[in-house]
């Protein structure tokens, strides 16, 4: 008989392979064990979208969520179960909400991150309203583009200040280039950011609580194969270096689930995209390492939901500016920052608590990534995207990395970043 049950609820959107796969190793992994003196058991279910009562409880512990960056009720939702119910979930919504990639620029210039340099354009044209003309008239002064190209330096990128998973992101080579893509911008309002070229490498670091994955990342090829397959391809420094940027980024943000993308030139990594706090989480995009996801996303959820772990309501990033202040050589300062971050994802903790509570997970993952069930939710998410003639191909890709991934590291029962 438990004594406490815990719940664990996954706010979902178009996401198929992945819930499939928590779910099914969330159910093998028979999670019954004692914690604190209390008995505890584990459910897991979906959450749905419906009216809600502001004041009617919430029976979740923890919400893994997909869809407060875009559907407003849900977002609602999830606000008011932080506030009232004292809710978990991840990421933190209002920094979701506000933090937008032109905010995480300014924050980690603050904090001395390399960041290339980087300006904000005023839109090219702007939707009609009543306070317009006389704001524009008496405040926006006229520019050129081609002193602020000069000033910049060619090449640069041009991208929405608010991201948009690639979307509008345009290389500038020239000032005929420049006109272009600015007359093209339309009303949304844009960065220019310095390019990092030439670069030897291109990493994604996605970070899940206090787990890392350092990807070899390529964004000019096609969906599939952004993803590259190598492993172990970056130095012990890189990795930590890596590492200390993503999960200061993220604690700092309030951010339990985020990637940063950084270029290294000159044996430095320049961050350029870092507020990406719903990543890529599907086998078509991932593959490779999508077990790597899988296995992350049930060792964070799991020991947040069992260990109560309190949500944080709002930033404190007082004791980042602390170590900003000193008089520290940036390698130095890095480490401080991440070590503020370990404090906040409970790091030791949580090792601890995977090591006598989850120590069956590696054997579940490496049969489970194996089986039928794995391949039919391959299947399932090849079909919603790829057109019928593409299917079986697309399927049989990734199905193929997925084992390839059990033949290089699933049969090893690593910790996979922590």
């Amino acid at each position: 008989m438990s004594d406490r049950t815990v719940n664990i609820g996954l706010s979902l959107g178009a996401d198929i392979c992945w819930p499939i796969c928590y779910e099914t190793l969330f159910d093998q992994l028979k999670l019954d064990f004692e914690l604190d003196g209390r008995r505890l058991a584990f459910t897991c279910e979906r959450v749905t979208i419906e009216p809600f009562n502001l004041r009617q409880p919430v029976k979740y512990d923890v919400v893994i969520d997909r869809l407060t960056h875009w559907y407003s009720v849900s977002r609602e939702w999830i606000k008011k179960a932080i506030l009232l119910n004292d809710l978990y979930v991840y990421n933190n919504p209002w920094s979701l909400q506000s933090n937008e990639k032109h905010t995480s620029y300014a924050a980690m210039m603050r904090l001395g991150l390399p960041v290339p340099d980087t300006w904000m354009l005023p839109a090219k044209s702007y939707d009609p309203s009543d306070d317009l003309e006389p704001t524009l008239r008496q405040y926006a002064r006229m520019f050129s583009l081609e002193e602020i190209g000069d000033q910049i330096g060619y090449p640069f990128f041009m991208k929405p200040y608010h991201g948009g998973g690639w979307k509008g992101v345009t290389k500038i080579d020239d000032a005929d280039g420049f006109h272009r893509a600015y007359d093209a911008s339309g009303t949304e309002i844009m960065n220019l950011q310095v390019a990092i070229l030439p670069h030897d490498w291109f990493v994604r670091c996605v970070g899940l609580g206090p787990q890392t994955r350092k990807v070899n990342y390529d964004p000019g090829a096609p969906l599939h194969d952004r993803y590259r397959l190598d492993i172990d391809f970056l130095s012990a420094e890189d990795q930590s270096v890596l590492e200390d940027m993503t999960l200061t980024i993220n604690a700092f943000f309030g951010w339990d689930f985020n990637s940063c993308e950084a270029l290294r030139r000159d044996g430095i990594w320049h961050p350029i995209d870092f507020a990406n706090a719903c990543p890529d989480s599907q086998v078509t995009s991932l593959h490779y390492h999508f077990p790597w996801l899988i296995k992350a996303n049930l060792r964070w959820s799991i020991f947040a939901a069992a260990t109560g772990r309190p949500m944080r309501k709002n930033m404190d990033w007082a004791p980042f500016y602390e170590v900003a202040d000193r008089d520290l050589p940036p390698r130095e300062k890095l480490r401080e920052y991440a070590r503020i971050a370990h404090e906040r994802y409970e790091t030791e903790k949580f090792r601890e608590f995977c090591r006598t509570r989850l120590g069956h997970l590696d054997e579940l993952a490496y049969s489970f990534f194996g089986s039928p069930t794995m391949r039919d939710a391959i299947h399932q998410k090849v079909t919603s995207l790829f057109p019928a003639h593409e299917v079986d191909e697309f399927t049989e890709l990734f199905w193929g990395r997925v084992q390839l991934w059990r033949e290089q590291e699933g049969a090893a029962g690593d910790q996979d970043g922590f």
